[in-house]
């Protein structure tokens, strides 16, 4: 319960149930604390967690497992505590292991730090050469950066390795039957249907105020075409096909396999306001509620 209240963008209930349990006398174990932990990082609350993870080794003598760890890691860098997130790494008993520089990488991406990017895919790689997401996540950099040669010698190192970079995919349940989009996808029955839809929501909600984040299309292209891919993200169409095949009303749930970008979340954000719908989104890592024109997560994920 712990757990499924940070991931739903429920940080503060989750340390609240937490503390409940020490005081009727239930030992938490290793797993509590990762649930506990998550929700301090979920919401970015860093004291906190920097609190748990003492109590945990000092209160309750529970050793930090892989883990615990790469939620500290997590919990300083979406912080944007990047040198806290590295020394803590640095400092850890065991030897870091994918999922910490994974998680040091990720961070680096959200906050656009190059440096300390290449630093993590490089020990991510040694571990796991053909780590897709690493070399994904340090070509993305490079191009939020503006750096588009170095952007171009990554991809094309993957290319060399014949290392396969993870489709975005998103799917959404209607009845019985699940719906799998992927971007600028060709494939489905009523595509055309779906990029009428989402073309039109899209200048409904430019007159509401959105603002396409050009910067999230990581290619060099010219500002018109940027926004058409990001009109045809997977969790777009998915949105687009589940309100044309849904009642009025309906709670909108959609799934995705990466981490939904910040275009999307800013234009769920319009769409469920437009619609006056909940529109429920998991990606990655958390569960996004939709709801009035803002989101669950706080704009924090």
């Amino acid at each position: 319960m712990i757990l499924a209240l940070a991931q739903h963008g429920l940080g503060e209930e989750a340390l609240q149930m937490f503390e409940n349990m020490l005081e009727i006398g239930i030992k938490p174990d290793h797993i509590t604390y990762v649930g506990v932990l998550s929700a301090c990082t979920h919401v970015g609350l860093v004291a906190k967690g920097r609190k748990y993870y003492k109590m945990m080794k000092n209160v309750h003598g529970i050793e930090p497992t892989s883990s615990h760890y790469a939620c500290m890691i997590d919990l300083f860098g979406r912080a944007g505590l990047l040198g806290e997130a590295q020394d803590f790494i640095e400092n850890m008993l065991i030897e870091p292991d994918v999922i910490a520089w994974g998680s040091l990488l990720a961070s680096c991406k959200v906050h656009k730090n190059v440096e300390l990017a290449k630093i993590a895919a490089e020990r991510l790689l040694s571990i796991e050469p053909d780590n897709s997401g690493a070399y994904s996540a340090l070509a993305n950099i490079y191009s939020a950066c503006g750096k588009w040669n170095e952007a171009a010698q990554v991809r094309k190192s993957m290319k060399d390795r014949q290392v396969k970079k993870e489709q975005g995919i998103s799917w959404v349940q209607i009845k019985s039957e699940v719906h799998v989009f992927g971007a600028e996808d060709l494939l489905h029955p009523q595509r055309y249907a779906i990029y009428q839809m989402i073309a039109k929501i899209w200048e409904e909600i430019k007159k509401m105020g959105f603002v396409p984040d050009t910067a999230s299309v990581l290619h060099d292209l010219d500002q018109e075409l940027k926004e058409q891919i990001l009109k045809r993200h997977s969790e777009k169409l998915a949105i687009a096909f589940a309100l044309m095949n849904t009642p009025d009303g309906t709670t909108l749930r959609i799934i995705k396999n990466l981490r939904v970008c910040n275009d999307c979340h800013s234009a769920i954000k319009f769409i469920a306001k437009l619609v006056d719908r909940e529109i429920i989104v998991r990606d990655a890592t958390r569960f996004h509620h939709f709801k009035g024109g803002s989101c669950s997560c706080h704009d924090y994920w």
